[in-house]
């Protein structure tokens, strides 16, 4: 990791249907541009994301995702609609931020939702992608999410139990996706206790995913701010209950897009929620491509992890002048 340093710029990208998406740019104006997508969705961007690029050679764009982190409205408000809030939507956006800064091609760096919706747009707009560093692979099919909130729970049996017994009992029978679809509703419930057990229900079972990881940590998700923790736990629901609105597949089926673009991904073997199957086989049709597999790294990454995303990164960086 690079030394802190802050923005030179930043604002509020007006994106239409009232949302206002926060951007901020670090390093080099002159040097080669990069952004950050963060995961959730919707746990915005952190500040130690800046710190991933070395600030002589990069141009360094960071922004929050729609009703996240800085951006407006904000999701932990239950009156905020989430209806213009989608994939398609947020590669819009990117779309639009990138014209805003006048960059032509900028590589795209961020792990697992983040890897999803970086897909997603690189298959959209690959002429506008230089590079792709995915820590972390996700393609936020189905299964994925199925396996997720459901199959990955014989492995946390009694935490499963407590996050189906958040919902209605109605709710729990049958597929998994009428369970997300319930905390999605519940999330908005006029009552305010309801919305705040159903956050917190929600964000037990993402820390228990998590919990035997040796580089994790004790509350991991539900050690946030309060607002932070609700917006994300809406946008997630929101997201997943719908499939992220991307058709089964669609990401794998369509990664012949990608040719071209140089990309390398790394990945934890231990990683319970997002299994080393879904980058495996996307590097099968990826040609370009490369997949490192970290053997003492789940989700939350290791010191080889890191080690291995820096190199990435570094191989991708322009030379230094002098």
């Amino acid at each position: 990791m690079y030394p802190a340093i802050e923005p030179y710029e930043h604002g509020m990208l007006d994106v239409g249907d009232g949302n206002l998406v926060y951007w901020e740019v670090c390093g080099n104006p002159e040097g080669k541009p990069a952004v950050v997508v963060h995961g959730g969705p919707g746990s915005g961007c952190s500040v130690g994301a800046r710190r991933a690029f070395d600030p002589e050679r990069f141009r360094i764009v960071l922004f929050d995702q729609r009703n996240c982190g800085r951006s407006r409205p904000h999701a932990s408000d239950p009156a905020t609609d989430l209806t213009h809030n989608t994939t398609q939507h947020l590669i819009a956006d990117m779309e639009r931020l990138r014209e805003h800064l006048g960059i032509d091609r900028w590589l795209l760096y961020g792990g697992s939702w983040g890897s999803t919706l970086i897909l997603a747009y690189a298959e959209t707009h690959p002429e506008r992608v230089s590079e792709i560093v995915i820590p972390s692979v996700t393609m936020t099919r189905r299964s994925e999410i199925e396996w997720l909130y459901r199959g990955v729970g014989r492995f946390f049996p009694e935490a499963q139990e407590r996050f189906l017994q958040g919902v209605p009992e109605a709710d729990r029978d049958g597929d998994v996706f009428k369970v997300l679809a319930a905390y999605s509703r519940l999330l908005t419930a006029p009552d305010p206790q309801v919305r705040e057990r159903a956050c917190q229900d929600w964000l037990a079972w993402e820390d228990a995913v998590i919990s035997q990881e040796v580089n994790g940590k004790p509350g991991a998700y539900s050690d946030r701010p309060a607002a932070a923790q609700m917006a994300m736990v809406r946008i997630c629901s929101h997201y997943f209950s719908n499939g992220a609105w991307l058709e089964e597949g669609v990401l794998l089926r369509n990664a012949g897009r990608l040719a071209g673009i140089p990309g390398v991904l790394v990945h934890g073997r231990l990683d319970l929620g997002g299994p080393l199957l879904t980058p495996w086989e996307l590097t099968k049709v990826w040609k370009d491509a490369r997949l490192h597999v970290v053997a003492d790294s789940g989700h939350t990454g290791s010191e080889t992890f890191r080690k291995l995303l820096f190199e990435a990164i570094e191989g991708f960086a322009p030379a230094k002048e002098g």
